[in-house]
């Protein structure tokens, strides 16, 4: 680990960073290194590379943007193939070089005899192995029911391998105020022990078919039909696009794409970060950077207020990271890769401000403005009468402890389907379905107990959430929520139950917004506040002096540590303690980690203008070649398809073909005059030998 080390996660206050055997592949002719397991994507960006190739029409840079196999502008060619470098696994002696121009295919034998296709049946088959498909997977297993997995990566747990974090919720339900990498780790050895559940790795659904069957790819050679009883579609959901100058830079991607690389895979593959969408993937995709050692240099969010919820704003906040809300972004600047980023404030009409334009230097620009849901097989399913169910971001987009739930829930209802005896779905299942999926509530001024002795609980968390962990852990019973409603605020009821805080800090180590934090009375002059502090293992020591700013960020001195613990039962979360003046000790809410000038913005902003905004971003069209077309009288998708190439590239219009329906309604064209796009009838992109049963290797084996 010496060659690749500047651009790995050397050190993580959650992760465990291991010392893998390095392996050779080369790049360009390059001699590179990559770790066991690891995509050429992430070993790309582990050794500096972040430029795969320039795209032929215009020649312009290509990087990653989703990181999820969903678009295809990481495309690369490895040993002669075209793959998603994001997919492909690196394997020692790999030739990687990039996708310039459209290279010829390589030279083969022609095929004298083809392999039958793999067909089988099962009770169930899932696709996706996320919180959703796996919880329902679990249902179906405990009954024995046959139930066959497919997922497209190369383990299971989804979105959750890649949160680091604690999660919200009800601790009952949903494994609330336990970090999601964990909760991956718990639901996969929960499906493992049930034998009648088989799970298929690197493996991809392609299609709907008419006749009952689902065609899937494994491993990317092995073609095979499954027909399923019942089909239950838990895909996730792929992050939305947004159209700005500059943004198909290399540097510009998704914020999943970030978490993958970084907490997936330790690739710190940013110095300067700048976000654009305050949503709760954004406001913790910052949190994540953060952790990484990673400035974050701003996020921006064009509503009024974030739509995150506030304690994960108010982690970033305290920590140093500015929120520019009513803003947008104007460009990502840079010539063949991203060097800064501009934004201004917006007025009531979403239009940008003239004079209040800012420029910050940054090398990655993370957009997270929303998802989508991965329910194309869904729809063809319901379209062929296809017994067929969604779960989790597939059916609905929310937190993934709804998605758990829900694929609780459908379990449930498919072995209903399929004629096992397990009754009606309880309707306290369906009444927590709804509350863990709810949307922020109200936002009330921050309280705090007026009482100076003894220990208290300082609890701020001001904002209607679904979320219970403190209440759960509370030896004394101090903390309360309605258990019919978590979504209401915590309260500190001492004077109802007449039992002092002992000070235990379970509390202040559970929460999954970091928004407990305790003040000490009981030796007199100032109190000792504990804070809990998650950035890095020996960051803070006695004697310390740091900055502690309250739940907005604002600082309100400079205080000195007098102890830190860490230990099985604080599962990673270091216990600050700090001597701090009783004018704000109940004020403290975090230690500042990040200093000011690390957002600090240029003098003078800059304005990109070497390209138009683009909208496609497989076959380069940009937002003026569309609106031409719109303002030349089609309301037709398939029209502008054929006149600019706009999704028929490789991604299939995953990418492009929502932002074209957003250029119709600002344009003022009513939804119901514009025929949609036309889908292509396959889901991925996948070689024709592979359906002819060509495909398989030993050297590119399946799992």
């Amino acid at each position: 680990m010496n060659r690749a080390l500047s651009f790995r996660v050397a050190d993580h206050p959650i992760l465990t960073v291991e010392d893998r055997q390095e392996s050779v592949f080369f790049w360009e002719g390059r001699e590179m290194v990559a770790l066991p397991g690891e995509t050429i994507a992430s070993a790309l960006f582990a050794n500096g590379v972040r430029v795969f190739g320039h795209h032929d029409k215009d020649g312009a840079p290509q990087g990653i943007f989703c990181a999820n196999g969903q678009c295809a502008q990481c495309a690369v060619l490895a040993d002669g193939l075209q793959v998603k470098s994001c997919m492909e696994l690196v394997r020692p002696g790999m030739r990687v070089e990039p996708m310039e121009g459209r290279p010829a295919l390589p030279e083969a034998e022609p095929a004298t005899t083809f392999a039958p296709t793999r067909t089988l049946e099962t009770e169930v088959l899932v696709i996706g192995g996320g919180p959703a498909g796996l919880s329902a997977a679990i249902e179906l297993g405990k009954l024995g029911a046959g139930v066959l997995i497919v997922d497209d990566k190369h383990r299971l747990g989804g979105k959750l391998v890649l949160q680091t974090h604690r999660f919200f919720g009800s601790i009952n339900a949903c494994y609330a105020g336990t970090r999601g990498i964990d909760i991956a780790t718990r639901l996969e050895n929960e499906v493992r022990q049930h034998e009648s559940v088989q799970v298929w790795l690197n493996a991809v659904a392609l299609a709907v078919f008419s006749d009952g069957y689902v065609g899937v790819v494994r491993g990317g050679r092995e073609y095979a039909l499954v027909k399923p009883q019942v089909l239950l579609v838990a895909a996730g959901a792929r992050e939305k696009s947004l159209v700005f100058r500059g943004n198909t830079l290399p540097g510009v991607y998704g914020a999943g794409a970030f978490q993958t690389l970084v907490n997936r895979d330790l690739v710190r593959c940013a110095d300067r970060l700048f976000i654009v969408g305050g949503g709760n993937v954004g406001l913790i995709a910052g949190y994540h950077a953060l952790q990484a050692g990673i400035e974050v240099v701003g996020l921006v969010e064009a509503l009024p207020e974030c739509g995150g919820y506030k304690v994960h704003q108010d982690k970033l906040t305290r920590l140093g990271v500015p929120v520019y809300t009513s803003h947008t972004i104007l460009s990502a600047n840079g010539e063949t890769q991203v060097e800064s980023a501009t934004i201004a404030a917006i007025d009531e009409s979403w239009q940008p401000i003239p004079g209040t334009e800012r420029t910050f230097a940054c090398d990655t620009v993370l957009i997270a403005v929303g998802l989508d849901p991965v329910d194309e097989l869904y729809h063809k399913a319901v379209e062929f009468g296809i017994p067929v169910f969604a779960a989790g971001d597939a059916a609905e987009i929310a937190e993934a402890s709804a998605a758990m739930f829900s694929g609780k829930i459908r379990g449930l209802e498919i072995a209903q389907r399929l004629g096992y005896s397990v009754g009606e779905v309880p309707p306290d299942w369906i009444r927590t379905a709804e509350i863990l999926k709810s949307r922020p509530g109200a936002t009330y001024p921050e309280v705090r107990p007026e009482e100076e002795q003894g220990v208290v609980p300082v609890l701020h968390c001001s904002q209607e959430i679904p979320c219970n962990p403190c209440t759960s852990v509370c030896p004394q019973g101090n903390i309360h929520i309605d258990p019919q409603d978590i979504r209401q605020i915590p309260e500190y009821i001492v004077e109802h139950t007449g039992k002092e805080c002992t000070g235990c800090e379970k509390c202040v180590t559970i929460c999954p917004g970091l928004a407990v934090t305790l003040v000490d009375y009981r030796k007199g002059g100032d109190p000792i506040v504990t804070i809990p502090y998650e950035f890095g293992r020996v960051a803070l020591k006695e004697g310390d002096v740091v900055v502690v700013t309250d739940t907005e960020g604002n600082c309100l001195g400079n205080v000195e540590v007098v102890h830190t613990r860490m230990g099985k039962a604080t599962d990673r979360t270091m216990m600050v303690k700090v001597r701090a003046p009783r004018e704000y000790a109940r004020q403290i809410a975090g230690i500042r980690a990040q200093e000011p000038e690390a957002s600090a913005s240029a003098e003078q902003y800059t304005e990109q203008l070497s390209e138009d905004m683009i909208v496609c971003r497989c076959e380069r069209v940009t937002l003026r070649e569309i609106k031409d077309i719109i303002l030349a009288g089609s309301r037709d998708v398939n029209e502008i398809k054929v006149l600019t190439r706009a999704g028929m590239g490789a991604c299939g219009g995953k990418t492009c073909q929502a932002l074209i329906m957003r250029v119709f309604r600002e344009l003022g064209v009513p939804a119901g005059e514009v025929t949609p796009n036309v889908s292509r009838p396959l889901f991925m992109e996948v070689p024709f030998g592979v359906f002819a049963g060509a495909g398989t290797s030993p050297e590119r084996p399946h799992t």
